[in-house]
C-alpha cells in the first residue's frame, strides 16, 4: 500500500466511498473536485493496488490547517491505514507552514474519536447540534 496525493480521476472513486462510509452527510462528486482544485486543498489516499482503502483532504491556510475529512474503506479499518493518513496530511500541513490542525468528529464516532486521541488530537470545545439530525460535534486540535 502506498499513500499518494489525489488525482483528478481518483475523484469519483473518493466520491462513492464518500458515500458508503458517511451516507447522506458525504461530501458529494461537485464537493470533492471543487476542494481538489483549491491551491489551499490537499488530498491523499491510500492505494492498495488499485484499490483505495482510504483518503482524506486537509486545507491549509497560514499557521492552521483543517481535515475536511478521513475514510477508510471498511475492509481496512483497524490496520493504520487512519493513522497513515492522518500523519500525512499533519506533516504535509507541517510543511506547509501550519503550526496546529483542526478537525470536526460527531460525538457519537468512537471509533474516529479513539483514532484521533491516539494520533494526538485532543478535544478543544464542542459545537452543540452542529449535524443536521441534530448531533454535537466536537472540535480537536493537533499541535505541529
Amino acid at each position: 500500500m502506498i499513500l499518494r496525493g489525489w488525482k483528478y480521476e481518483d475523484i469519483l472513486r473518493i466520491s462513492e466511498l464518500e458515500k458508503e462510509c458517511f451516507g447522506d452527510e458525504a461530501w458529494n462528486y461537485r464537493m470533492l473536485a471543487s476542494s481538489f482544485g483549491t491551491e489551499s486543498f490537499v488530498g491523499i489516499l491510500a492505494d492498495d493496488g488499485g484499490d483505495i482503502a482510504g483518503y482524506g483532504g486537509i486545507t491549509i491556510a497560514a499557521d492552521s490547517a483543517d481535515i475536511g475529512n478521513v475514510a477508510v474503506a471498511e475492509a481496512y479499518r483497524r490496520g493504520g491505514v487512519g493513522t497513515s493518513l492522518l500523519n500525512a496530511l499533519c506533516e504535509e500541513a507541517k510543511r506547509r507552514g501550519a503550526a496546529r490542525v483542526f478537525l470536526e468528529v460527531r460525538v457519537s464516532n468512537s471509533a474516529a474519536l479513539r483514532l484521533y486521541l491516539k494520533n494526538g488530537f485532543k478535544g478543544v470545545y464542542a459545537r452543540t447540534r452542529y449535524y443536521p439530525d441534530g448531533e454535537d460535534c466536537l472540535v480537536m486540535t493537533r499541535e505541529l
